[in-house]
């Protein structure tokens, strides 16, 4: 199954030039296309915290995922790669859906979030949310 959408996740402190603790919030949205004709489209809330910081990114993200079925899928994301490209998130995090639809199954989720001011990394607030593309398949 592959999806399509946008994902915005912000972050508590906002990321700094250099890794902390923070928390993570946020939501998703996507179109699909899956052998099950019935399943196109799922919404998402973001959860999670870790050390994140604007150069490198060890966190733990939980992303609940509701389908336009009714159905949902909890995905659990332990291995994750954030580097910043000129203050721009090019994301690649990969897990495994946890409980619901797809329990058991690999997922991984590359996407280019964008920091509207890239400069607010090396600011005393850092950059509080990224928001853009991003993808989602499950195997």
């Amino acid at each position: 199954m592959s999806c399509a959408g946008s994902n915005t996740v912000s972050f508590s402190p906002g990321l700094s030039l250099t890794a902390q603790r923070t928390r993570i919030g946020g939501s998703g949205a996507y179109s699909c296309l899956s052998t099950d004709p019935a399943l196109r489209s799922g919404v998402s809330s973001i959860s999670g915290g870790g050390w994140n910081g604007c150069f490198s990114s060890d966190a733990t993200t939980v992303e609940r995922i509701t389908w336009n079925t009714g159905e949902q899928t909890t995905v659990v994301y332990h291995v994750g790669t954030v580097q910043q490209v000129a203050g721009q998130a090019v994301v690649l995090v990969a897990g495994r859906v946890a409980k619901g639809r797809f329990k058991g199954r690999t997922v991984a989720s590359p996407g280019l979030q964008v920091t509207l001011d890239p400069l607010k990394c090396a600011s005393k607030d850092g950059v509080g949310q990224i928001t853009g593309p991003s993808t989602l398949v499950i195997v």
